[in-house]
Formats: C-alpha cells, sequence, structure tokens
C-alpha cells in the first residue's frame, strides 16, 4: 500500500485528484494539509493515465519524433537522441535547471505548488506514470517539500526552474523540509519512507513544463484579497463613523443607479456595518465627505468585482492540461502545442496587484484624515490618546501614518503590469513569454504590504471611535461597528502613552488571517461569479 493510500486511510477528509475539476480553496486545504490527495479510483482515469503512458513508449520504441523526449529541450529540438541518450534527458533536465535564484517559498506556498502540479498531470494527458502522481500524493500527504527559489521563471514554457526543484526532490536531490525542517531531499524522501524515483522519459519534461508555481501563489493570493476586500469595507464604516461621516453616500439607489454589482455589494456592507437606514439616520453636518469616504465602494468595488474574474482564469487555468507535448490516449496522436504560456494568469494577477494595492492607497488617504485636525471634524491631531500637559510629549498615530503611506507607495510601486516585459530568451525560441509567475509574485508582496497597511488604519479608526466618545452605553456607535471595534479591542488595547505598534499590525494581520475580526461572510462575493 502506497503513502497516499495510508494518508487516505486517517481522519483527515480525501480529496480526489484527476476526475473531477478543482477550486481555489480545494488547493487551500490541500496545501495546509487541511485534506490528502488521492488519486480518483475512476477506471476511466487509470485506463487515460496507462494509455498516455504506454502510446509514449511505444512512440519512443518506433522512433517517432517526440519533442523533449527523443530531441533535445528548446531550441536544441533539432538534436536527436538516441534511445539511450532519452533515458538519460529527464534527469539532466532537472539537473541544468537547478539555478533558481531568492528565498525559497514557504511551505504553504510549496505545497501548493506540488498540489496544482498534481492536479494538472492527474489529467492523465502527459504520458506519466501512475507511480510518479502516486509519489505527488505521497510527498504532500507527508509534507515532504521541495525548498522553490521564488526567481527564475519567465512564465513560458511554464515555471521550468522552480519546478525542477519538485522534480529534484523526486529524484533525491537539492534540499527538502519535513517536519519543519530543511535537509538534503534524500533524507526527506527516507525519514518518510519512500524511495527517490527514476523518472521515465518524459516525466522530467511533464513535470517542469507548465504554470503550476504562477498557479499556486494565485490561488493563495486569491484567497487574501478577498478578505482585504471585506476589512477595507469594514474600515471605511469604522472611519466614517468616527469622524461624523454621511451614511448616506452608501445609500443602495446611489449603486442601483450604476449597477456594479461588486461596487453595490461594498456599498451595501459599509450601509449595514453603520447601521444606515435612509428612513432614520441623521444628515451629517456636511454635505459630502472627502473622496476617501465617499467613493470608497467605487475603488473597493473594483475589487469585488474583479475576484470572480480571478477565480475563473485561476480554476481554468489549474485544472487545465498545461504541459508539453500532450498525449491524446484515444487516438494516440502526440500533439506538440504551447498550453505552458501562463498568461491568463499573469493578467489575472497583474489586475489583482492594481486593484489591492488602491486599497492599500485609500486606506492611507482615510487615516490622513483621521489624523488631521483640519479634517477629522474635531479629533485631536495625530489622535493623540494623553490629555493635559504630559500630552506635548507624545504623538499617537504620526508615525503610524508614515508608515502606512510608505506601505502604500511600495504596494502601488509594484502595479506595473508584469506581462509588458516579456523578454525573447533561450536561443530566440521563447521569444514570447508571460511573465506571470513574477506577477504572482507582486500580487503576494502587495497584499502583504496591504494587510498591514489595513491593519494600522483599522487600528486608527478604533483609536478615533475612543476619542470620539462612540463606545460605551451612550455612545451611539453601530452594532456592526461596535463588532469590528470589539475584535481589535480584545487584541490591541488604545494607545495613550506613546508605546511601540509594530506588535499591534501584526495582531491585526494574524487575526484578519484567522477570520478574528468579524468581518462577516465572503459567499456574496462567490455568488457574484
Amino acid at each position: 500500500m502506497s503513502m497516499s493510500q495510508k494518508n487516505s486511510a486517517e481522519t483527515r477528509p480525501v480529496q480526489l485528484i484527476g476526475e473531477k475539476p478543482l477550486t481555489i480553496e480545494d488547493i487551500l486545504a490541500l496545501a495546509s494539509g487541511e485534506r490528502c490527495a488521492a488519486l480518483d479510483p475512476s477506471p476511466a482515469l487509470a485506463r487515460r493515465i496507462e494509455l498516455s503512458a504506454s502510446i509514449l513508449g511505444e512512440k519512443l520504441k518506433g522512433g517517432f519524433t517526440i519533442y523533449g523526449v527523443s530531441t533535445g529541450l528548446g531550441d536544441s529540438c533539432v538534436n536527436k537522441l538516441s534511445p539511450e541518450l532519452a533515458k538519460s534527458l529527464p534527469h539532466n533536465l532537472v539537473r541544468y535547471h537547478g539555478c533558481g535564484t531568492g528565498r525559497f517559498l514557504g511551505e504553504l506556498e510549496s505545497a501548493a505548488v506540488v498540489a496544482v502540479r498534481l492536479a494538472a498531470l492527474g489529467r492523465g494527458y502527459s504520458g506519466v506514470r501512475q507511480l510518479l502522481l502516486e509519489r505527488l500524493c505521497d510527498i504532500l500527504n507527508a509534507r515532504v517539500l521541495p525548498c522553490i527559489p521564488e526567481e527564475g521563471s519567465v512564465g513560458a514554457s511554464g515555471d521550468l526552474t522552480p519546478l525542477s526543484y519538485l522534480a529534484a526532490l523526486l529524484i533525491g536531490e537539492r534540499e527538502a523540509t519535513f517536519d519543519g525542517e530543511m535537509m538534503e531531499s534524500s533524507a526527506a524522501l527516507q525519514r518518510a519512507g519512500l524511495e527517490p524515483l527514476e523518472l521515465a522519459p518524459k516525466e522530467g519534461l511533464a513535470l517542469m513544463n507548465g504554470t503550476s508555481v504562477m498557479t499556486a501563489l494565485g490561488c493563495l493570493a486569491f484567497h487574501r484579497a478577498r478578505k482585504l476586500a471585506r476589512l477595507a469595507c469594514a474600515i471605511t464604516s469604522l472611519a466614517s463613523a468616527a469622524m461624523e461621516g454621511e451614511a448616506a453616500h452608501f445609500d443602495d439607489r446611489i449603486f442601483a443607479l450604476k449597477p456594479h454589482p461588486g461596487q453595490r455589494l461594498a456599498a451595501r456592507w459599509i450601509a449595514e456595518q453603520l447601521g444606515y437606514d435612509p428612513k432614520t439616520t441623521k444628515h451629517a453636518v456636511r454635505v459630502q465627505d472627502r473622496y476617501s469616504i465617499r467613493c470608497a465602494p467605487h475603488v473597493i468595488g473594483v475589487l469585488v468585482d474583479a475576484l470572480p474574474l480571478v477565480r475563473r482564469f485561476l480554476e481554468t487555468e489549474l485544472n487545465g492540461v498545461n504541459d508539453n507535448p500532450i498525449i491524446d490516449p484515444e487516438t494516440g496522436d502526440v500533439l506538440h502545442s504551447g498550453n505552458f504560456y501562463g498568461g491568463h494568469t499573469c493578467f489575472a494577477m497583474d489586475g489583482l496587484k492594481a486593484a489591492v494595492a488602491n486599497l492599500a492607497d485609500l486606506a492611507d488617504r482615510q487615516l490622513a484624515l483621521l489624523c488631521n485636525e483640519s479634517f477629522n471634524n474635531g479629533l485631536p491631531a495625530n489622535l493623540l490618546g494623553m490629555t493635559g500637559p504630559a500630552a506635548h510629549a507624545h504623538h499617537g498615530f504620526k508615525a503610524m501614518q508614515i508608515s502606512a503611506s510608505a506601505l502604500a507607495a511600495e504596494a502601488l510601486k509594484l502595479t506595473m503590469p508584469a506581462s509588458v516585459f516579456s523578454r525573447s530568451t533561450e536561443c530566440h525560441n521563447q521569444d514570447k513569454v508571460s511573465m506571470g509567475t513574477i506577477a504572482a509574485r507582486d500580487a503576494l508582496r502587495i497584499i502583504e504590504l496591504t494587510e498591514r497597511g489595513l491593519a494600522i488604519t483599522l487600528l486608527g479608526a478604533c483609536q478615533a471611535l475612543d476619542l470620539r466618545g462612540a463606545i460605551g452605553s451612550s455612545g451611539g456607535c453601530s452594532e456592526g461597528n461596535r463588532r469590528i471595534y470589539d475584535a481589535v479591542r480584545a487584541i490591541v488595547p488604545m494607545t495613550i502613552e506613546d508605546r511601540r505598534h509594530d506588535l499591534d499590525i501584526e495582531r491585526i494581520v494574524d487575526a484578519l488571517d484567522m477570520d478574528a475580526l468579524g468581518l462577516g461572510s465572503l459567499e456574496e462575493i462567490d455568488a457574484m461569479g
């Protein structure tokens, strides 16, 4: 019995691979270890896998020209290989692509890469053996994960260099993590009770020639970006209340007349948190708030409306066959193609980058209003909590605003579309490439920056509510705002005297990750798709 079969008998739910389409949530569950992976027992899938591998073997024996199997690689495809040389090619391919640079992907990211590559190869059109697919299940379930440097992919032919580190793990080379400890891959496999594989003729290429790194990182980015949309709405409600703004800016009648679904949903979330009722809510003294409050649904709504498209692009990619060549098990044809091109994932990530970075910019502008006594409707400058003679020696949120501005600036700087930086490389064979992996990495970095920027503004909005006296039995704070405020104050106290805030920021980011801020459901975003 293979390790994947043993793990299938554990208490963890089993995620079947190969027949039914996977969702982003399925990949996240596999990457986090919440579920274990197993090949679908469907006879149809087993037949496809067996046929595609056997067809490849027969073609090779018959002298048929198959790229990357009986020929050299890339521009070297004109070099014909003898059957004996063809046997050494998969391992040589893995080894010469061992030139990645930069930090290693985290364990969650690396596990997501394994899961997404398994999904692509598990369709049964890539000419790989069932043994290889089971071994991918094994390492994922046992948490034997490749150490993958994040730099070195141009996104077509897929993620060749970073995926070579997954292939290297399977043959017992380079480094891996096991039980959170980094070690030689051979040692990690041994500890997990697994043997290194001898790759069959196309298996090195099949493992490496696809879009699985960019797509895996994209799935993680999507998951985190959804939360930021809801958090930005919550902050807007808190900031509007703290500055005694005009709640009628979020009246649904406005958004029904320009009915972008995500924009309208964002406005409804804000209005509901504020407890806005067009019949009973009193108007503010100032007839119109500044744009960072009044137009917040229009900013946040772009992200909310973009998320269903991002999901569709990512899920099509992760369920697609994206290596080259592809084997048609029904006809025996070998199809030489370009499905490794990551253009759709790159477009999705480039768009996500801009939409998320705009939230960082929005939150920075909202914090600027909250901190400036010329614009915050009577709150102390810099949201200073100290009173009396000692107040002049304290500075409240002054430095927090500087940090928020720095985070927003860095996020905005990274929004340049990666796809427009395509470079002709590899002897002009790869003369138009997607840059999808760079876009996905940028998206994750922008999300990281934005999470911290929004955390700062959330703390500022709660501080402003305290200073306004809105919290308490007679403060008039809405139930929705009180829910978010209480979640924040459960982990971070109000700032009176000057103190460090970096740990406060990280506590908020951790609470966001653990869904502990009381933001509410995100299912309405999914329903839009």
